[in-house]
């Protein structure tokens, strides 16, 4: 199982509660992580990446870029979830300025804010989907359950996410590689 977070070297003591979530996340929804990287970049390389793959040229919070061959919105059975846990094979890529301005707009830490879009996007990567109600009620129901979860590592993304780590400066971004796959998710 590998979890690789790609960031700049500022940000780079995020990278083990960003593992965490990613492997909470994809544990609920009996999932386990086999090659799957986290990019933190910037607006710019968000919506390069969103006009690229889904056509549509703004800048947005959080894109998952599935590697597996089940299709789109495909999740793992409840009965198979007991008998093993089916890898996950994908790209998170979240813009740092998003994480910012979101956080200030819904009143959240930035750890927090980072942290469900981590989330987020890993229930993209399980199979979950939010283009009906029904489906958007689910996932805010799985993200909110593995943001009760995981709260201690929101707390460590707060602790490394003070003021002087400049999160929205350019230079603190790393430049996501081009997806392999054009199968991406969108919070």
């Amino acid at each position: 199982m590998t979890i690789s977070i790609f960031a700049s070297p500022k940000l780079r003591r995020l990278s083990a509660p960003l593992r965490a979530l990613i492997r909470t996340a994809l544990a609920a929804e009996g999932r386990r992580a086999r090659e799957v990287a986290v990019m933190l970049t910037d607006d710019a390389e968000l919506r390069a990446l969103n006009r690229e793959w889904r056509c549509i040229d703004r800048a947005t919070d959080v894109l998952s870029f599935s590697y597996d061959e089940a299709g789109a919105g495909e999740t793992v059975r409840r009965e198979a979830r007991r008998v093993s846990r089916v890898p996950v094979n994908g790209d998170v890529v979240i813009s740092l300025d998003r994480v910012r301005d979101q956080a200030r707009r819904y009143r959240v830490s930035e750890g927090a804010e980072l942290a469900r879009l981590v989330i987020h996007g890993a229930l993209h990567l399980a199979g979950l989907d939010h283009q009906r109600p029904a489906e958007r009620r689910r996932m805010r129901k799985r993200e909110d359950a593995v943001l009760r979860a995981s709260r201690s590592e929101a707390r460590a993304l707060d602790r490394e996410l003070g003021p002087a780590t400049g999160v929205s400066r350019r230079s603190d971004v790393q430049r996501p590689r081009v997806p392999r796959d054009p199968n991406p998710r969108r919070r």
